[in-house]
């Protein structure tokens, strides 16, 4: 399998193997340009990983957070840092132990975002190349194009988060924060598989985007508050501020699950504070995907339950553009970048 790999899958300059490769970094915390096109070695997959040709990847929340110097703590001060850990591409080497999957296997699945993260690791997903644990790692959904998979791949944390977390009945009322967000426009769409009545709140300018992605009610953020509101079975928080006043509007019964706590302290305390609350308490996690979750989760793709909503479509060198309309607030859904 690896011969296969040198002689398929890497381009070679006059007859020499190509040992490089394009790669988005971080040079520094600070605004979008603090992110460089440069180059790296190609890794080679150790036991147990896969190297996969990255043909579609994203810009979640945490990368923003952690450009921006708001995880320093955690991300330490070595530069350059790779970005980016969702992946869908296709299967370029097998490391030793991986039986399971093909040279040329179309895959998704994602890098293990805290041992990026601590590491410091040069290269993440957005690059052309990235060595992945194959345990994360799943075929693609049937019919499903690249950047489609990519941008439905963070859906898994509110699959995990509905699915599994709070376990949304039919009938019951679903709250969800941010419902045309990378990750909220997912829970809009599995509250409507799973047969909850869903509510979402949003900007006024994307009302109408969560109709379509099957919310019963989509209400303007800037002018409804927690006091506004009814109660409902389940909170599904992708923004994470006023934590204590969403989690007042919980029916008897209700189950709070938020993947965001804004801003970071005041969030954790309020997650730690809430557990007094017994079953009502806020459950805080963050995404995990196996390949057994990913899937479970697959099915509802291939069903046409779960559709991407694509905000915008970038190269490899517009990995800072990306960051700059994620900022800005723009368009919903997810930011894609094809290297």
């Amino acid at each position: 399998m690896r011969s296969q790999f040198f002689f398929q899958q890497l381009v070679t300059i006059r007859g020499a193997p190509m040992t490089t490769m394009r790669v988005a970094q971080l040079h520094g915390y600070g605004p979008p340009d603090m992110i460089k096109i440069g180059t790296a070695p190609v890794p080679r997959p150790k036991a147990g990983q896969v190297l996969v040709r990255v043909r579609a990847t994203t810009v979640n929340g945490g990368e923003v957070w952690m450009r921006a110097g708001r995880l320093r703590l955690m991300s330490g001060s070595r530069f350059p840092k790779g970005l980016g850990i969702d992946v869908a591409g296709e299967v370029a080497e097998l490391g030793d132990g991986v039986t399971d999957m093909t040279v040329g296997e179309r895959v998704w699945g994602s890098l293990d975002s805290k041992k990026m993260v601590l590491s410091q690791a040069a290269a993440g997903a957005t690059a052309e190349y990235v060595a992945v644990d194959a345990a994360r790692l799943a075929p693609m959904p049937d019919g499903a194009t690249f950047d489609g998979a990519a941008a439905l791949l963070v859906g898994i944390t509110a699959f995990t988060a509905l699915r599994d977390k709070a376990r949304v009945r039919p009938g019951e009322r679903l709250l969800v924060r941010g419902g045309t967000g990378g990750v909220g426009y997912v829970g809009v769409e599995l509250g409507r598989a799973f047969g909850a009545r869903v509510t979402t709140l949003v900007s006024a300018a994307n009302l109408e985007v969560a109709g379509e992605l099957g919310a019963d009610v989509a209400l303007d953020y800037r002018s409804i508050g927690p006091d506004d509101l009814g109660r409902f079975d389940v909170i599904f928080d992708t923004v994470g501020t006023r934590m204590n006043d969403y989690r007042r509007l919980l029916a008897p019964g209700g189950r709070m699950v938020s993947i965001m706590v804004n801003p970071p302290l005041r969030g954790f305390a309020a997650v730690l504070a809430s557990v007094i609350h017994g079953g009502r308490r806020i459950r805080a996690f963050s995404g995990n995907p196996t390949r057994a979750l990913l899937i479970d989760y697959a099915r509802y793709i291939e069903s046409g339950q779960l559709r991407p909503l694509i905000a915008d479509t970038y190269r490899l060198e517009q990995t800072a553009a990306a960051h700059e309309a994620i900022e800005s607030g723009g368009r919903p859904g997810k930011h894609v970048i094809l290297p």
